[in-house]
């Protein structure tokens, strides 16, 4: 039916029906005082909206005093509780400000699962202590698993919480030590005994072990580091702080084609990093997506903003346990699903080799390559190269051997070829820039000037004067 009015006309009644529809809003809020106390309402001090009573069946108390003295507010929006049902993440945007410090930074808080998964985890704790769907989650938290490592227990051992997420899908003594001691969300950290923590923070760590445990990812391998993840701020009830740190990914694909090649880059330079570091942890990333990234908006840096899904493997004692095969290198299946943002892995053979091509093709499939989709495009994050790279032809081919590799361990060569030549058109592009710039300088002096653009192409050039 759409189709059979003219495009301006079209234009014209979604505009009209948009703003019948913000008319409609508008008098909602001003006719429904519930609507509008939500509004001038900080519901971020509230203990009941932060779900502070269901504590230790919460991920922390550590930001509470900032929460209830009204340092942390809702944006705009945010604020209109009408419009949760649209924000299925549960994920909001805040300001939050120190009275000493003066002004607000942007900070974002996650509730670390939808409504549903939060009404489910409530459920499974009382039905495990009392056998009924509903109970006193602070009488009950004692009678579950969440409770075993209570009283004397020294270590959170790999026994105690193996397979109980992605995290700790094949923990190390030596990673769980690292878990409990940079936990934020006690006074006493910076000791890997468990004993030294209450009983209460014990239950908390372990439910955030079990439910998400993407907090226990940005304390355990924190931003102040260099780890590529979001900065961990803290927690009160079922709401946890996270630093902003700006548009998501995917509002860059279609930046200029300089912007886009830093940026995969940084891309390759993460999975690098998470595969190959000096602690010796291999950070398999299972969910990778243009949603799961994030770009500074002054230093341009990529930071992963969903950190739910991450393997740990402990590379040290894999070497000392020497399980079958383990010094194997693995290379990941090529996966053509018709899905968006599927992987192919298996994370019994994540956690026993050594050596594993596993980011460089999660990366490469689902940002990089034409194999790439998202939200209806495909293409990836590098599509539609200058003419001179696309002619060159190195570097598709360099992204297609990196995601669906012909040769054998072709994946590891071609990841680290991608990675220079990257770096190369990155570097070429800014002296690119800069000479051109230096080029106007000159014609505006009256001194001719001559900007080249080389070695983007194997030995072709382009060449402006």
């Amino acid at each position: 039916m759409w189709r059979l009015v003219p495009p301006k006309l079209g234009r014209l009644s979604r505009s009209l029906k948009l703003a019948a529809l913000g008319s409609l809003l508008v008098l909602m809020v001003l006719h429904s005082p519930s609507l509008l106390a939500s509004w001038q309402r900080n519901e971020l001090a509230d203990r009941r909206f932060l779900q502070l009573n269901k504590c230790p069946a919460c991920f922390g108390t550590s930001w509470c005093r900032r929460f209830l003295n009204g340092q942390v507010v809702f944006e705009a929006w945010g604020r209109l509780r009408l419009l949760d049902f649209l924000n299925v993440k549960n994920v909001y945007f805040a300001q939050y400000g120190e009275p000493r410090e003066g002004g607000r930074r942007r900070v974002v808080l996650k509730r670390l699962g939808s409504q549903r998964e939060l009404a489910q985890l409530d459920q499974s704790i009382c039905k495990r202590a009392t056998g009924r769907p509903r109970c006193d989650l602070l009488q009950a938290m004692p009678r579950t698993e969440f409770a075993r490592l209570n009283g004397d227990v020294r270590l959170l051992t790999p026994e105690a919480v193996e397979g109980w997420s992605d995290l700790v899908h094949c923990p190390s003594q030596r990673l769980l030590d690292r878990l409990v001691r940079r936990y934020a969300e006690t006074k006493d950290s910076g000791s890997f005994l468990l004993r030294n923590l209450k009983d209460s923070e014990r239950m908390q760590l372990l439910l955030t072990l079990a439910f998400n445990p993407e907090p226990l990812v940005l304390q355990s391998f924190p931003s102040d580091e260099g780890w590529p993840f979001a900065k961990y701020l803290g927690a009160c009830g079922r709401m946890v702080a996270v630093n902003y740190v700006g548009e998501e990914l995917w509002s860059y694909f279609n930046a200029p084609w300089e912007k886009r090649v830093d940026l995969a880059w940084q891309l390759m330079e993460i999975a690098e990093q998470l595969t190959n570091n000096d602690f010796e942890f291999a950070l398999y990333l299972l969910d990778v997506s243009f949603d799961n990234f994030a770009v500074g908006p002054r230093d341009g840096k990529v930071i992963i903003v969903d950190a739910e899904n991450v393997l740990v493997a402990d590379k040290r004692l894999i070497r000392q346990n020497k399980p079958e095969n383990w010094d194997v290198w693995y290379e990941s299946k090529f996966d053509d699903c018709d899905k968006e943002a599927c992987l192919s892995f298996s994370k019994e053979i994540l956690c026993a080799r050594a050596t594993v091509d596993h980011n460089y093709y999660a990366v490469c499939q689902n940002l990089l390559s034409r194999h790439a989709t998202w939200r209806g495009t495909s293409g990836g994050l590098l599509h539609d190269p200058p003419s001179e790279i696309a002619k060159d032809g190195r570097l598709e081919a360099l992204l297609d051997e990196c995601a669906n590799p012909k040769k054998r361990y072709g994946r590891f060569q071609a990841a680290k070829e991608l990675r220079e030549y990257l770096a190369q058109l990155s570097n070429n592009v800014r002296i690119h820039r800069k000479e051109r710039r230096n080029g106007r300088l000159s014609a505006q002096s009256g001194i001719p000037g001559t900007a080249v653009w080389s070695g983007l192409a194997g030995e072709q050039q382009l060449s402006c004067s």
